[in-house]
């Protein structure tokens, strides 16, 4: 299709996916929420309806498969994302889907091969690419800012596990640390990940370390430009979300991230204090909106700005971090640096 409004269908509609719904649907010129899916009963219904979208399906291939639908939003849970990137690149629609886009590499390639053949666009959800802060630092360093980069830093750090029994295995590396790996990428852009050491454990809740909940981690990651990169996480930020990136080089550093959730400070007895962000969509509301209206224009087969950037995350972009946090995962295990051939 070309300059008219994408028909967007939404697959998942959990509190990620009802979030995209409403940015579609309220938030992005040029798209309209044109259907919902999720197999849970009555799950779609109550996403779509108040949006205004009557069209909601048990079965995601119905709407992958139905010719009202241009572009596919995917926001189900990560194990179902291949095959629905795979099935909808092979229905001919432009693909959306949440991180990470596989769980293995033999995945990863199935689902950019699938998007390659069909000459669909594939598009992945690392929002931060999209946030204002963090696309200023990444020109910055295109335009050769910093000089060449010898340290960078990415840090996570969520505000709380409400639900540690829920949180599957190696999620820090798979769902929350992939998103760091990306930046470290993009930041280092042309330079190859060669070695991965990572150390990680449970002291948020150590009681569910049996379970195989790690909530708690660092990544130590070496460049072929020699560059070396850390990444941390931990699930217990008690003063809020916390998301912030720094590339320090030769001639220079840049910092993008800050905990603060605006610029207005109050000050009493007890002291200085600002209001923080304490969900992710709170942070980077912006970011998300903006990773979708550039989808949008791709649906639409038009240009853009992010793309001119080269901001626009792919599936080999998903596919590089993929690579690091498997590593990570290889490195826990082993108690050893992992080289990435």
């Amino acid at each position: 299709m070309t300059n008219d409004i994408a028909r967007i269908g939404l697959i998942g509609s959990g509190w990620m996916g009802a979030f995209h719904a409403q940015s579609i649907a309220l938030r992005v010129p040029g798209a309209t929420l044109a259907a919902v899916a999720d197999p849970r009963p009555g799950a779609a219904e109550r996403v779509a309806h108040p949006l205004g979208t009557g069209r909601v399906f048990l079965d995601p291939l119905q709407l992958i498969a139905d010719d009202d639908i241009d572009g596919v939003v995917i926001a189900s849970p990560a194990f179902t994302h291949t095959d629905l990137v795979v099935a909808a690149a092979e229905a001919g629609k432009a693909v959306f889907v949440e991180k990470p886009m596989a769980l293995t590499l033999h995945d990863a390639y199935r689902a950019i091969t699938a998007a390659s053949h069909a000459g669909v666009h594939l598009q992945v959800g690392f929002n931060r690419r999209f946030a204002q802060d963090f696309a200023a630092a990444h020109e910055v360093i295109e335009n050769g800012g910093v000089g060449t980069p010898q340290l960078l830093r990415s840090v996570t750090r969520d505000p709380g596990l409400a639900n540690p029994g829920a949180v599957k295995p190696w999620t820090i590396f798979l769902e929350t640390l992939i998103h760091d790996f990306d930046a470290l990428n993009w930041f280092n852009a042309g330079a190859r990940p060669i070695e991965v050491y990572a150390v990680a454990d449970a002291l948020v809740a150590p009681e569910f370390k049996e379970a195989g909940l790690l909530d708690t981690a660092v990544v130590t990651i070496r460049y072929d430009n020699g560059a070396i990169a850390t990444a941390e996480a931990n699930f217990s930020a008690a003063y809020g979300y916390d998301v912030r990136g720094e590339v320090f080089g030769s001639a220079g550093m840049v910092t993008a991230g800050d905990v603060h959730a605006s610029s207005m400070r109050y000050y009493t007895c007890a002291g200085a204090q600002s209001p923080t962000s304490r969900l992710n969509v709170e942070l980077f509301h912006d970011a998300y909106v903006e990773e979708l209206r550039a989808f949008a224009d791709a649906t639409r087969a038009l240009p853009s700005e992010a793309d001119l950037y080269g901001s626009i995350p792919t599936g080999r972009d998903a596919r590089a971090a993929l690579e690091i946090a498997l590593a990570s995962i290889a490195s826990v295990e082993q108690r050893a640096p992992i080289t990435i051939e």
